[in-house]
């Protein structure tokens, strides 16, 4: 059997400190991600409540590991600008992960990162507001000044503010597997894929109960593709990429 295309899904359900609450629904989310998938001809390996010397060790690995044209992670956990926790608690810079796949073994093979967790703590309530602070612009400076060329990153909220997440899964992720499941969005170019994503999200979604109540939620895209990818259509759809995207 040749190479394939590989996700890894690395989920942090319970923590080892109380501090960091369970994140009830990360169990569906797994479960979601890898059949919808495995469906569309991934190799899915799911990782479950590492430390965060794991994860980097985890990445370290993956990022020299075979790969026909995509690679895909989700990391799944709490966190806060420019990092997501491990299950001790430990912070993991996204930077870091990143960086990783800036190598000879990834160059050219498209790498998509889905993040799943909060950048901070503020409250999206839908409304239109001014450009972000200083401080915020230059984390994503630093942020985007890590991603590999060729790489993608899918944020499940805007910088500062916090993500969703039920015992039905979270929004993102369960969106995100959703509109795979239609063959019509399968066969989009990744950017268009993410942007219907963030449409539907946006549009579609409203946090219930008393202390949430009509919140909303908006995911944000950083990509440095240098071409058109079409990791998740049938064969038949040149996924290596004809054409160069814009710039």
């Amino acid at each position: 059997m040749g190479e394939c295309n590989r996700a890894v899904v690395m989920s942090v359900f319970s923590f080892d400190y109380g501090q960091l609450g369970k994140r009830n629904g990360a169990k569906r989310d797994e479960k979601k991600l890898h059949r919808t998938l495995s469906k569309l001809g991934f190799k899915v390996e799911v990782h479950n409540d590492l430390s965060s010397q794991e994860i980097y060790e985890l990445f370290l690995q993956e990022s020299v590991r075979p790969v026909k044209d995509c690679f895909l992670a989700v990391l799944s956990s709490h966190g806060t600008e420019g990092c997501v926790f491990g299950a001790d608690g430990k912070p993991v810079l996204l930077s870091r992960i990143f960086r990783c796949f800036d190598n000879d073994y990834m160059e050219k093979k498209t790498k998509v990162f889905l993040i799943q967790a909060c950048r901070g703590q503020a409250l999206d309530d839908g409304l239109e507001v001014d450009s972000a602070t200083d401080s915020t612009e230059s984390s994503c400076f630093s942020q985007y000044s890590s991603v590999p060329v060729d790489t993608a990153v899918m944020y499940t909220t805007a910088p500062g503010y916090g993500a969703f997440m039920s015992p039905s899964g979270s929004i993102f992720l369960q969106t995100f597997c959703s509109l795979l499941e239609d063959e019509g969005h399968q066969n989009l170019e990744l950017t268009r894929l993410m942007t219907r994503l963030a449409h539907r999200i946006a549009y579609t979604f409203q946090a219930k109960g008393q202390e949430f109540e009509g919140k909303k939620e908006m995911p944000c895209l950083v990509t440095r593709l240098t071409r058109e990818v079409f990791p998740f259509a049938k064969s038949g759809k040149d996924s290596g990429a004809t054409g160069m995207s814009a710039t």
